[in-house]
Parts: C-alpha cells; structure tokens; sequence
C-alpha cells in the first residue's frame, strides 16, 4: 500500500492559525502532509520564505504533525506529479474562498489529472495571513493568531514597525 500524501501550498506569508487548523485536520487524514511555501515571482514577501519554512516545521513538529515544508517556485500541479502527490488540500473560510477554489481546480486537473482537491472547513474565518500583515502595520499585537513558532520571528518586526502612531499619516 502506497503512503498517501497530501499537499497543502499557500504564500504563508505568513503561516497563521488558521493554516495551523488546516494542517492538522489534514494530518489526521492523510499519513504525510507537505505544506508547500510557494513564491511568487511576481509578488514581494514580507516574510523570508526560508525563515518561514523553518518556523512552520519547528510548529509542526511542536504539534507532534505528519507535516513537512517546502519552498517551491513552479505550479502546484507539476509539484505533484513529480513527487506522486495524489490530494490538493485547500482551507476555506467562506464562499468567497470556495468561489475562488473553484476556479483553480479544474486548471490544476487538467495540468495533473491524478490530482484531487480536498477542501476541508477552516475554523478561523476571519483570519488571514493579509489581516495579520494589516494589523502589524497598525502596531496591533498579532501572536494569539500564529503559532509560537511564528510570532518569535515576525513579533521583533512587529515591534520594530509599532513605532509609528495608529492612524497617523505619514
């Protein structure tokens, strides 16, 4: 019997509790889970990808979790095909993620027609890797919506941008 594995890929930029939610409900199915940094060229981290990734495991492994991270610059699909990647983990909050979802799965088909999206139902619905990004630019306190492991290297940032007042213009 072959080890069932499954993908989960996303910017994690960065990797928020809800991704957490997501990894684990996903372990609990499947016998490994490679959660996926992917980069985009065309678009400026705010976090360093590799400095992520490590965080990202160190919380994995923290939880005991079949997860492993990877950073990857190419598309979802050829990842999976090459590495025999047969599942497409997606969270969702809300219908708006699930329009979206939507989109992509048929084009990753037909890229990778043994690959087959799962989505599986976030808890944190409102929670995304863009509003701790919008809450650190205001000086607001983000590490009760990451994992440990990831507040330890994006909080001295978030220290480092409080300086600047609430609302202030600049």
């Amino acid at each position: 019997m072959s080890k069932r594995v499954a993908l989960f890929a996303g910017s994690f930029d960065p990797y928020t509790n809800g991704h957490h939610d997501i990894v684990r409900k996903a372990a609990a199915l499947f016998d490994e889970v490679v959660i996926l940094i992917g980069v985009n060229v065309n678009k400026r981290r705010t976090f360093d990808a590799g400095a992520m990734r490590d965080a990202i495991q160190a919380a994995v492994d923290a939880d005991g979790l079949n997860a492993r991270a990877v950073i990857y610059s190419g598309l979802v699909a050829d990842y999976c095909a090459a590495h025999g990647i047969r599942w497409y983990v997606r969270g969702l909050r809300n219908a708006a993620d699930y329009s979206y979802e939507e989109v992509n799965a048929p084009v990753n088909k037909l890229l990778n027609p043994a690959l087959e999206t799962i989505y599986l139902r976030g808890e944190e619905t409102a929670l995304s890797s863009s509003l701790i990004r919008e809450l650190m630019a205001f000086a607001k306190p983000v590490d009760g919506f990451v994992p440990s492991q990831i507040a330890e290297i994006i909080c001295p940032r978030e220290r480092e941008q409080g300086q600047r007042a609430p609302g202030k213009q600049e």
